[in-house]
């Protein structure tokens, strides 16, 4: 059962990048893999556990010294490993669902109208790296899943061609991607190392802001000399209703980006997960809603009220990481996940080349699970060890080089990090389009800025 789990997960990863040729929703194929991964450990729950590979067994039995028999397996997968990770994949979803909502409502008011219409170029290689900047410090300041869900809805008003679209949202997910790298609040793998006691704020910015730029910029600099033309802006839809004034449009979009920049605000205030303050923007932002249309017609009241929204949020994207984060969870509580972070660590034995490795796996695996799977591993020393060890103090290289890896390496592929999956689900990004388009840019990127603080760490 324990080799099965993995086989299905291979086979239900295949079919989630075969999406188009088999013509199944990735969805459907995420939600079998994550049933089904459940479903063999809990069949299989003695001999998978009995082989000792997984560390939260471990922790249970220590916690609980007279649990022993398949009893106690069961209420172990059940009751505690299943009711954990589903909370830590609510948290993801709901703080989804809610930045969803605020984007689409901002959008509805023609909130993002506002910028667009500052954005006069249409120059491809410009509006790239306008974007791309734009994205890149956006992402520091709210999060990379965040920032792209915004600019993928700009992009909805810039440009007009699918595939060029395509290419442009896979760009900003490049760049939201490298922009949370190196902001203690800009990734949830750098949060986790920033409230694990890991990094510190102004070391992980000093650190990882360059290789983070570099990773962005190089494949801009290629795609400079390659890309050519100008972008087709859609059409404007006549409409002889006026929906929105601009002081509404005004109004609507600073409450929506202001709801956002407040999430990062509230988590470090209250220390609550940041969903809460997802959902307590959206709170507001709906109130101010329902006030500011309660005695307009019932046509703008059925376009513009957040409960006509929630009708457009993207049910399948959300039924899409529920899938791949419990199928991740599954490998994760029965140490599948800990025997990789270990085979690491034995075969490879350098911190760079471990970090390069999870950094790369992360576009293959959640990089959630990974970076947790190092925490566990590796211990924080105190200042001034010596030798090896010094790797692993309180801002040392390697958890440095951790938060630029496992932020990035996730662009590799489009289902390699949550902005990716994110800009996949909203825009109906090929798996293979990505691979044949972007892949090579996020590598050459990733290696690029790999090398710029490999040198930053020798000087």
């Amino acid at each position: 059962m324990f080799i099965l789990m993995v086989v299905i997960f291979v086979l239900g990863y295949t079919a989630i990048a075969l999406e188009h040729p088999l013509k199944v929703d990735k969805a459907a194929s995420a939600l079998i893999i994550g049933s089904l991964c459940w479903v063999l450990y809990i069949l299989g729950a003695e001999d998978i556990l009995h082989l000792g590979f997984s560390p939260a067994w471990e922790t249970f039995l220590a916690a609980h010294p007279d649990a022993h028999g398949l009893h106690a397996m069961h209420e172990f997968i059940v009751e505690y490993e299943i009711i954990h990770h589903l909370g830590e994949i609510g948290e993801i979803l709901f703080f989804l669902m809610g930045a969803m909502t605020i984007v689409e409502v901002v959008d509805q008011h023609e909130g993002f109208k506002i910028i667009t219409d500052k954005i006069k170029t249409t120059n491809k290689v410009k509006l790239l790296w306008i974007l791309s900047i734009l994205t890149f410090f956006m992402s520091a300041l709210l999060d990379n899943l965040t920032t792209t869900i915004v600019l993928v809805a700009l992009l909805r008003k810039l440009i007009d061609d699918k595939q060029t679209r395509w290419f442009f949202a896979s760009m900003v997910v490049l760049a939201a991607n490298a922009g949370g790298a190196w902001s203690p609040i800009g990734d949830v793998t750098t949060i986790m190392l920033w409230i694990g006691g890991q990094v510190t704020t102004l070391k992980i910015i000093e650190g990882v802001i360059l290789p983070s730029l570099v990773c962005m910029v190089v494949p801009l600099l290629i795609l400079s000399f390659t890309m050519k033309g100008n972008v087709t802006r859609p059409d404007l839809i006549d409409d002889d209703i006026e929906y929105t004034t601009p002081k509404e449009r005004t109004l609507f979009l600073i409450l929506g980006v202001g709801g956002l920049l407040f999430v990062p605000v509230f988590k470090t205030v209250t220390h609550l997960p940041p969903y809460m303050g997802m959902l307590l923007s959206l709170g507001i932002l709906w109130v101010v809603g329902e006030i500011i249309h309660r005695d307009k017609p019932a046509e703008i009241k059925d376009k513009l009220k957040v409960t006509a929204v929630l009708r457009k949020i993207d049910v399948p994207t959300v039924l899409f990481f529920l899938g791949i984060l419990s199928a991740v969870a599954s490998l994760q509580s029965a140490g599948h996940l800990n025997i990789l972070a270990q085979f690491l660590d034995e075969k490879l034995g350098n911190i760079f080349l471990i970090d390069l490795a999870i950094g790369v796996l992360s576009s293959i695996v959640d990089n959630v699970p990974l970076v947790a799977g190092a925490m566990g591993m590796y211990p924080v020393h105190e200042v001034g060890v010596t030798g090896y060890q010094a790797f692993f103090v309180q801002d040392g290289a390697f958890w440095e080089f951790l938060a630029y890896t496992a932020g990035t390496g996730g662009s590799i592929l489009i289902i390699g990090s949550a902005a990716g999956v994110a800009a996949m689900g909203l825009e109906k990004i090929d798996f293979i389009w990505y691979l044949k388009k972007i892949s090579w840019l996020a590598i050459i990127g990733y290696l690029a800025g790999a090398a710029v603080y490999y040198i930053e760490f020798g000087l």
